[in-house]
C-alpha cells in the first residue's frame, strides 16, 4: 500500500502509522537557519478550523501577582472532517499557603462560531476576542458555574512564530504533506479581569503568555513526548517547546522557543533545548515525569550579539498528573483511541521558584522567576 494510503487509513482508523523515517518530517528547525523567526500580526492569528483530522487550540497562561496560576483553553478537533467538537478548559492552581485543591472545569461546547475575520471565537456561553488592535484577547465564559471567565490578556512583546511560516511539515512528499505543526506565540502578555468561583472572584491581575496551535493530523501521530517551559519575570521571558515524534517519523527532535526582554524580543528560533536532567519512576501509569529540568537556549541577536540562557533546577513537588483520556473531551478519546500503544498523561509544574541566567553580548543577568513547565507523555 502507497504511504500516503496507509496514512490515510492510520488517520480513519486510529491505528499505529507504519515507519516512514526521518526523511517523512521536514521540521520547522530547517527554516531557521535563513529565518530564525517572524514577528506576526493579528491575521497570523486566524483559526484555521480544518474540514480534516486536527486539533486546534488557544490556551492562555496567567500568573497573578496574588499567587495564583491558572490557564483557559479552548480546543477545537475535526476527525477525518467527520465530526467537530470544541471544549472550554479552566484550570486554577492555588498557592500552597492556600492549602486548596486545584480547580478544574472542562465543558463541552455548543454552536460554535468564528468571527467574519476568522480571528475570534464564540459559542454558547463563550467569547474569546482578538481586539481590533490585534493586541488583546477578552475570554468570557459561563461555561461553568465553578469557574466564571472574565480575563484580557494584553501582548507586551512582539508575536511570533519560528522560521518563515512556522510549519512543521509530515509526509513523503515534502510539496504535498499529509499533516502539519505549528506554535504561534505571545510570549509575554499582561493579564487582568477576574475568574470567580464558589469562594467569590479571584484577581488575575499579572502576567501572561499565549499560544495558538495547530496540529493539522492526529495528535499522537506527531508527537510522542513533549517539553514545554515557560517562564516570567520582572524583566525578562523565556518559552521552550518541544516535541519528540513517534518511530514513525524517526523519533524525531523538534525544539522551538524565543527569549524576551521588556518589550522586544532577544532571540527566537530552534537553537534551544529541553532536558529532564533527573527523572523518577511513576510506576502507577508507567512513566518517568521529571524532578529537575533544563532549558537552553542559544542564538544571536538581530545586531548580531552571541545570546545564551539557561534555566536549570528542581522542579517543586507541588503537581498534577492528567490523565488525558480520562479529562479531555470525549471526542478527542476518539481521535487517540484504538491506537495501539498510547498511554497520555501530562505532568504541569505550576510554580517553581527558579533563576534564568542569561548573557546578551558581554552582559550577563541572572534574574528569579517563575517557571510553568509541562512534561507530557502519549507512547514510547
Amino acid at each position: 500500500m502507497m504511504s500516503w494510503a496507509k496514512q490515510k487509513l492510520a488517520d480513519v482508523a486510529g491505528t499505529r502509522e507504519p515507519i516512514y523515517g526521518p526523511e517523512a518530517i521536514q521540521s520547522v528547525a530547517k527554516q531557521t537557519e535563513v529565518t530564525p523567526y517572524t514577528e506576526l500580526t493579528r491575521k497570523d492569528f486566524t483559526w484555521s478550523h480544518l474540514n480534516t483530522t486536527c486539533v486546534e487550540t488557544e490556551v492562555f497562561y496567567l500568573m497573578s501577582d496574588g499567587g495564583q496560576v491558572a490557564f483557559v483553553q479552548v480546543i477545537y478537533s475535526n476527525v477525518a472532517g467527520l465530526r467537530t467538537t470544541s471544549q472550554f478548559n479552566c484550570k486554577i492552581y492555588y498557592p500552597k499557603s492556600a492549602n486548596k485543591p486545584n480547580l478544574w472545569s472542562s465543558d463541552q461546547l455548543s454552536n460554535i462560531d468564528f468571527s467574519d475575520d476568522e480571528n475570534s471565537f464564540y459559542a454558547d456561553n463563550l467569547a474569546v476576542e482578538l481586539s481590533e488592535d490585534g493586541n488583546t484577547y477578552t475570554i468570557k465564559s459561563l461555561t461553568n458555574q465553578a469557574s466564571v471567565v472574565n480575563i484580557a490578556v494584553t501582548k507586551t512583546a512582539p508575536a511570533f512564530h519560528v522560521g518563515k511560516d512556522g510549519n512543521t511539515t509530515f509526509g513523503t512528499d515534502p510539496e504535498a504533506p499529509w499533516g502539519t505543526m505549528r506554535h504561534a506565540f505571545w510570549p509575554r502578555a499582561s493579564c487582568s479581569g477576574t475568574i470567580t468561583t464558589s469562594d467569590g472572584a479571584i484577581d488575575f491581575k499579572g502576567k501572561a503568555a499565549f499560544i495558538h496551535c495547530l496540529q493539522g493530523m492526529k495528535p499522537h501521530h506527531a508527537a510522542a513526548k513533549w517539553k514545554f517551559c515557560n517562564f516570567q519575570s520582572e524583566n525578562y521571558s523565556a518559552i521552550a517547546m518541544e516535541f519528540i515524534t513517534p518511530p514513525s517519523y524517526g523519533s524525531t527532535v523538534v525544539t522551538i522557543g524565543g527569549i524576551t526582554k521588556g518589550n522586544e524580543i532577544v532571540w527566537a528560533g530552534s537553537t534551544c533545548s529541553a532536558a529532564w536532567s533527573k527523572v523518577k519512576d511513576d510506576s502507577e501509569v508507567g512513566w518517568q515525569p521529571p524532578e529537575a529540568v533544563k532549558f537552553e537556549w542559544n542564538g544571536k541577536t538581530n545586531d548580531g550579539k552571541d545570546v545564551t540562557g539557561l534555566v536549570e533546577g528542581p522542579l517543586d513537588e507541588h503537581y498534577d498528573r492528567v490523565d488525558i483520556m480520562a479529562e479531555v473531551p470525549g471526542f478527542i478519546k476518539q481521535i487517540v483511541a484504538g491506537a495501539a500503544g498510547t498511554k497520555p498523561y501530562i505532568y504541569q509544574y505550576p510554580k517553581n521558584i527558579i533563576s534564568l541566567k542569561i548573557k546578551i553580548g558581554e552582559e550577563e543577568v541572572v534574574e528569579e522567576g517563575i517557571l510553568y513547565a509541562e512534561a507530557t507523555f502519549i507512547s514510547e
